[in-house]
């Protein structure tokens, strides 16, 4: 085998220096800023950090206190309030150039979600595509989004994920702020903090009002979520922690979005085009499935269980994982990868120890990859690697029956009947989204009516989605407001008095106007 090298200039050391020389403002030679109060300040305590690509010490966030962080909220509101003075043609202004700064800055925030997050250099470029050309999309049709509305009476209160720091976060706060907001971010703890430092810098820039602070979800969460500046609250992760933050705003009327996780379910029933299946079911291992609309659980019609497993099988060793940066020579692209590392070591051997226990409780491994399988560098660490694996029928009391995994770990559950398949797919109780496969179309969409998903797609996987595409979620998937197109800035603005926005409130549900349904 080929001997491989980490490709020269793409060191972290590297990656760090680009960074402090694009914006020496947010970054310190030993630690990076928080940006509030229309300044960057060097505190907060560094916590230290590691990548998950080698296990190499990296920058870490700069955890704020409860108290500097309601300061920092308190800063915000001032800022907000004069943002929403500027007329929208200035903030569109204003808001283009920070894109174009993103775009111009492309590979090296790509490089930053590399290190950081393990993200493979195709995905890390997307998603800064992405962000930069939906924020673009938004940019030419604001004014009918915000036809009869009017930004929030303070800022927005961002806390998300670190799996997509830049087509889901970053891309969010520009339309807040061009909606008329001021923002505020919380920096994800267990990644991301460097990418996203550098788009809120080049974007301060550019004279929007972006506050970005580091700091534990429940020592900022008096602050970004129940402090009575706030406009509204954004929160994009799990549901232990979209749970707190969904109890701390019971008793506050306010706007909130929160995105959360569910089992999302790909059911497998009369059907027989074994060969276009196998090749989705490869694209399902990008970004080793961290991602909330990934597909860990496949629902088999049991009469068709023998092809879908030679199908699943050739899909999976298919699949290339690896060490997104090592090359076997100078001159090489980046490896095509479907996935690097999981975001930790400790996520890692959590996921290892859940597949062992399930295994242990009746679960069956069909597939088993191995990282003597892996592109890899001679002599890397290696502790937050996980190859694939499937299992059959985990049992009832594991993780892996109800939950998300948040790895490229699948579990695989044979059913004979529709109501079987129906009870399977919904283990969850809401999903953001789904897939049948099905030949006859008739027989999925009526299929699909009974999936608790936000989105069901027939004979091909759904996404979150770009642009105009609505997204949310049913049962504890989601809770508030519904985004995507316009409601994305109708859930940062306020509108005629009396109207409920759609969404999934603990009151009522309410579909978006004209929606209908979410097959396709």
């Amino acid at each position: 085998m080929t001997e491989t090298i980490l490709k020269p200039g793409t060191e972290w050391a590297a990656l760090y220096a680009r960074c402090r020389a694009a914006a020496p403002e947010a970054f310190g030679a030993d630690r990076v800023h928080n940006r509030w109060g229309g300044r960057w300040r060097a505190d907060g305590r560094p916590r230290t950090s590691h990548s998950p690509v080698d296990g190499a010490e990296i920058a870490g966030p700069p955890m704020l206190d409860a108290p500097t962080a309601a300061r920092a909220v308190a800063a915000a509101a001032i800022e907000h309030r004069a943002w929403t003075r500027v007329p929208l043609e200035e903030r569109r202004t204003r808001v283009r150039a920070a894109v174009r700064a993103w775009a111009a800055h492309r590979d090296t925030l790509a490089l930053a979600l590399v290190w950081e997050i393990g993200k493979p250099w195709r995905l890390a470029c997307q998603d800064v595509d992405r962000a930069v050309s939906g924020v673009e999309w938004y940019l030419d049709g604001i004014e009918g989004m915000l036809d009869g509305r009017r930004a929030l009476d303070g800022p927005v209160s961002n806390i998300a994920s670190w799996n997509y720091p830049m087509s889901v976060l970053a891309h969010a706060m520009c339309v807040q702020a061009l909606a008329g907001n001021g923002v505020i971010a919380k920096t994800p703890t267990d990644g991301g903090l460097v990418c996203l430092t550098l788009a809120v810098a080049l974007a301060v820039r550019e004279g929007l009002p972006f506050t970005l602070v580091g700091g534990g979800g429940r020592d900022l969460a008096p602050a970004l979520v129940r402090s009575p500046e706030i406009g509204c609250v954004s929160f994009v992760g799990g549901r232990d922690t979209g749970g707190r933050v969904a109890a701390d705003l019971a008793d506050l009327d306010r706007p909130h979005i929160l995105e959360q996780e569910g089992l999302n379910c790909w059911g497998v029933w009369e059907y027989d085009d074994w060969d276009t299946l196998s090749d989705q079911i490869r694209a399902t291992f990008d970004y080793a499935k961290q991602r909330c609309t990934a597909y860990p659980r496949f629902v088999v019609q049991r009469s068709r269980f023998a092809d879908f497993l030679q199908a699943y099988l050739a899909a999976s060793e298919q699949v290339r994982f690896g060490h997104p940066l090592a090359v076997a020579d100078p001159a090489d692209d980046p490896p095509g990868l479907d996935f690097g590392p999981l975001i930790s070591a400790a996520k890692a051997k959590e996921l290892n120890d859940r597949v062992a226990e399930a295994v242990a409780g009746g679960a069956v491994p069909l597939y088993r990859g191995s990282l003597d399988d892996a592109l890899l560098l001679p002599g890397q660490n290696t502790d937050a690697y996980v190859a694939p694996v499937a299992l059959l029928e985990p049992p009832r009391s594991s993780p892996l029956f109800h939950a998300e995994p948040f790895g490229p770990v699948d579990s695989i559950v044979p059913v004979d009947t529709e109501a079987e398949l129906m009870a399977a797919m919904n283990a969850s109780n809401g999903a953001l989204v789904a897939t049948l496969s099905c030949d006859d179309t008739d027989t999925a969409v009526r299929l699909a009516a009974g999936v608790r998903a936000f989105k069901v797609g027939v004979n091909r996987p759904r996404s979150r989605g770009d642009r105009d595409e609505l997204f949310g979620g049913w049962g504890d998937s989601w809770r508030g407001a519904f985004v995507g197109g316009a409601l994305l800035v109708h859930a940062v603005t306020r509108g005629p008095g009396g109207v409920r926005p759609p969404g999934n409130f603990p009151h009522y549900t309410l579909r978006p106007e004209g929606w209908e349904g979410a097959v396709r």
